[in-house]
């Protein structure tokens, strides 16, 4: 079944539409999805999490069926301060003003910056297959412009790349998601149906390439403020990556993280690709099981 016993449902938070599915009982648990995705990339971990936590699963802002704020000279709305301010409301109008995360890709850099400037919310954080934002950028080389190139083309001037990705959406996702190769049948049918509806809806793959153009300018300057004030992630955080893709490649993912991070810092490869929940979904669930408690 396709997230049994949950609900789907939307909710305003100042202002600004956010979905999510909800179910389960006990400690609040919130995840948190990448690009070109939606909460639908939780539904092989996220019932089985419901067994002892309340999950909430959401579309983070300018992904699946949330609001999906318009272009801005400063990109500031789709900067991961604002869109952590989302989350944290959402959260809070649900009852649950302390919870832990469970964050992948872009949804990871969103819970980065959550865990700094609403550190007292956050108990345990769990980020996957990134190292922050400012590390990557500052140590960019000649295999990251390649192996991440899409970084850069997102963040061109729009409308050039959205231009581009809207002439024909699906094979556009095709490419994008096989940075190790994978076919059609990868992808639940059933989230491959929502992840392309999404992106279908006027408004969505602008928002996903505004999200990159905030993370080349406005997040660098909101991180390295916080590099300059001395913050860190406080709470314990978990960095699970696939073996199969860059950040083991390219980076020593503990060491990188320990560097932004006064809490303790663990973590290991997975034996995946990118999109590790979808793919390895015991071995998820197992790092989970120890690090959540």
């Amino acid at each position: 079944m396709f997230f049994e016993g949950f609900t789907l449902e939307t909710r305003e938070v100042d202002g600004m539409a956010v979905r999510f599915r909800r179910g389960g009982k006990g400690p609040p648990l919130l995840l948190l999805h990448g690009n070109p995705q939606t909460h639908a990339m939780w539904h092989r971990v996220a019932p089985e999490l419901a067994e002892r936590f309340t999950v909430i699963a959401a579309d983070i802002r300018g992904y699946g069926f949330s609001a999906k704020p318009g272009v801005t000279a400063d990109h500031m709305p789709y900067s991961k301060r604002e869109m952590a301010k989302d989350v944290v409301g959402l959260m809070r109008g649900l009852g649950f003003d302390r919870f832990s995360i469970v964050s992948h890709d872009r949804g990871a850099r969103l819970a980065h910056r959550l865990a700094l400037d609403h550190a007292a919310c956050v108990e345990k954080l769990c980020v996957m297959d990134i190292v922050p934002t400012l590390h990557h950028f500052e140590h960019a080389d000649m295999k990251f412009g390649l192996g991440y190139y899409h970084w850069f083309w997102f963040a061109q001037p729009h409308p050039g790349p959205e231009t581009l990705i809207s002439a024909d959406v699906e094979a556009w996702f095709d490419i994008h998601t096989s940075r190790e190769p994978k076919d059609r049948s990868f992808f639940h049918p059933e989230a491959r149906a929502d992840y392309l509806a999404a992106l279908r809806l006027p408004g969505t793959v602008t928002a996903i390439c505004e999200d990159y153009r905030a993370a080349a300018s406005i997040d660098l300057e909101h991180d390295r403020a916080s590099r300059a004030a001395g913050e860190r992630v406080p709470c314990p955080v978990l960095a699970l990556w696939g073996a199969k893709g860059k950040i083991g490649q390219w980076y020593d993912a503990l060491e990188v993280w320990r560097a932004y991070a006064d809490g303790p810092v663990s973590g290991h490869a997975v034996n995946s690709g990118h999109y590790l929940a979808e793919e390895a979904p015991g071995e998820v669930l197992a790092a989970l099981d120890g690090f959540l408690g």
